[in-house]
C-alpha cells in the first residue's frame, strides 16, 4: 500500500514522501501512530490537503537536509584496516560503519541515505553519496588505508626474506636464483609491499 509520511521514519523516508509499505506495517503501525496517512487514487484530495499541511514541516526538514550538505560535502573520512595478502580488507566498511563515524563527528547522517558506488573492499579512496532530502545530495570520500603496524610488520618479514635469499646465495657461492617456492612466497608478500612502502613513506 501507498503513504504519504507525515513524519520523518528512518527506515522509510522524510516527511512528505510517498512510499510503499506492506498492508499490516501500514494500517497497523504507521497510520494509527500518525506517521502516515493513506495515499491511493482514492485519497488524492486527502493526500494534497496532507502536502499543504506538511509544507512548513518540509521545509524544516529541507534546511536539516541543507546544513547536513554542508558538513558532509568535500569530507573524508580515514578507515585503518587490516589487509589480507590478496589486498583485500578482512570484512568490508558498511553504510553502517559510515554513518556510525559521521556520528562520531557530530553529523548525523542515518545509513538507509548512504550510496556506494561500489563495495568498500580494498585499499583505496572512493566516492560515496549521501541523499539527504528531496534532490538533496551530498557526496563525500573514503580513504581506506592499511594499518601502519601491520605495514610495518611486513617490511620487516620482506627484509627478513630477502636477507636469507641472500645468505643461501652466498653459501651456495653463486649466482644461482632464488627457488621458485622461495620466490614465490616472496611474490605473495609483494602484493602488498608497495601498499606498505606508500604507507611508511607518508
Amino acid at each position: 500500500m501507498k503513504v504519504i509520511l507525515v513524519e520523518k521514519v528512518p527506515t522509510l523516508g522524510n516527511v512528505g514522501e510517498i512510499v510503499n509499505v506492506s498492508q499490516g506495517y501500514g494500517r497497523n503501525y504507521l497510520i494509527p501512530n500518525k506517521k502516515a496517512v493513506l495515499a491511493d487514487d482514492a485519497h488524492k484530495t486527502e493526500l494534497e490537503n496532507n502536502k499543504k499541511r506538511l509544507s512548513k514541516k518540509m521545509e524544516g526538514e529541507k534546511k536539516e537536509a541543507l546544513a547536513i550538505k554542508k558538513k558532509v560535502e568535500g569530507l573524508t573520512l580515514e578507515f585503518v584496516k587490516k589487509v589480507g595478502a590478496s589486498g583485500k580488507l578482512f570484512g568490508t566498511v558498511t553504510t553502517a560503519e559510515l554513518s556510525k563515524h559521521l556520528g562520531e563527528k557530530g553529523i548525523t547522517v542515518e545509513r538507509r541515505v548512504l550510496a556506494l558506488s561500489e563495495p568498500i573492499k580494498r585499499v583505496g579512496s572512493y566516492t560515496v553519496k549521501a541523499k539527504l532530502f528531496t534532490d538533496i545530495e551530498a557526496d563525500f570520500q573514503v580513504k581506506v588505508v592499511m594499518d601502519p603496524k601491520q605495514a610495518e610488520e611486513l617490511k620487516a618479514k620482506q627484509e627478513k626474506a630477502a636477507k636469507k635469499a641472500l645468505e643461501k646465495k652466498e653459501a651456495k657461492g653463486d649466482d644461482a636464483e632464488t627457488p621458485k617456492e622461495e620466490a614465490k612466497v616472496m611474490t605473495e608478500e609483494e602484493k602488498l609491499k608497495a601498499e606498505a612502502d606508500k604507507i611508511l613513506r607518508s
